[in-house]
This record gives C-alpha cells, structure tokens and sequence, in this order.
C-alpha cells in the first residue's frame, strides 16, 4: 500500500510528498495581495522535482487576451518545478488543436497534504506566451511585476523572477518547450 492508500490523499507520504498519478489535487495559485486562486487538477505525474497536472480553464467563460482566447473546453497541462521559478502550460481547444503555452514566473513550487493535497505556486506577475506555431512569444505584465515593489521588499526574488522570464524568453525562441515538458 503507498503512502496516498495510507493517508487518504493524492499525496504519497513515503515518497517525499509527490503527487500520485490519477489523483485529484488542487491547484492554489497564491497572488498575493489579490485573492489566491484555486481549481481542481488531476495529476498526470511526479518525478520528485516536476509536477504534472492537468486542467480545464477554470476561468468559467471565455477570456480573450488579444493574442488568444482560453474558453471553457480547453485543457491545459500544467508542468510545475519543486527548483524552477517558473511553471509552463501547454494549452489545447477542446478539440485538442494546440493554442500554444502560458507561463507564469512563479516560485518554486511545493505541495501540501490541505484539502486532500494542494499544489501550492506563488505567482510573481510575470509571464510569457508562445503561440503554438513559435512566431508568437510575448513577456507579459512587467509593469505588474514593477508595481508589485517586490524588487524592493526581496531583491533576491525579483532577480530570480526576472532570470526565469529571460530564460523561458530563450526556450520559446528556440523551440525550447519540447525537451522542458516531455
């Protein structure tokens, strides 16, 4: 029997806290000062150091960014690092067709064994968006980011914060996403 059958949750005790495969999680986005957002996820997987899970938009209805349109169907995959500031979601139509991936600059993530297990991620206002054709790749909300006086309160974040967005700048531009994700 794993830790998960032992305990009641999608968290595998014995295992250093991973996440087991089939099992619901909740996915709780900390967006401090503004309300945390949570939705319910099935993980997909967990190696230790990343996690998998997957989603539909929990967003309720269609949402159009401009550069593209989550609605209600689409399914994201969603690969978060235990050592990464960052997570990558790989975002399907309902249909299955790829739109692309959203990333959020976040830090690193942990899980917790509250509400039968929660993925806990404190997003840090950047992101990135590459289309699912690669001629698309935008930063996103920096002047979020420089509002949130983070570089003031914690210097060493918000250097780890701006490195991370550079750095996944540098995987959509060159088909990076692939090797990260599979």
């Amino acid at each position: 029997m794993n830790g998960a059958e032992g305990n009641g949750t999608g968290v595998n005790g014995e295992d250093g806290g991973r996440l087991v495969p089939g099992a619901q999680v909740t996915v709780r986005l900390v967006k401090a000062p503004r309300p945390d957002k949570s939705y319910p996820a099935a993980v997909v997987g967990d190696d230790g150091t990343r996690i998998v899970v997957r989603a539909p938009w929990a967003g309720g209805t269609a949402r159009d960014f401009g550069f593209v349109r989550f609605e209600p169907g689409d399914v994201f995959t969603e690969h978060f690092w235990r050592d990464r500031w960052y997570a990558v979601k790989e975002v399907r139509a309902a249909d299955g067709t790829l739109k692309g991936w959203y990333c959020d600059v976040t830090r690193p993530a942990r899980v917790t064994e509250e509400d039968g297990g929660t993925l806990v991620v404190a997003d840090l206002d950047l992101d990135l968006w590459r289309s699912a054709d690669g001629r698309l790749v935008l930063r996103l909300d920096e002047d979020e980011f420089a509002a949130s006086g983070l570089a003031g309160r914690d210097p060493e974040a918000a250097a780890r914060a701006e490195a991370a967005l550079d750095e996944l700048e540098r995987l959509a531009r060159h088909d990076g996403f692939a090797a990260l994700t599979g």
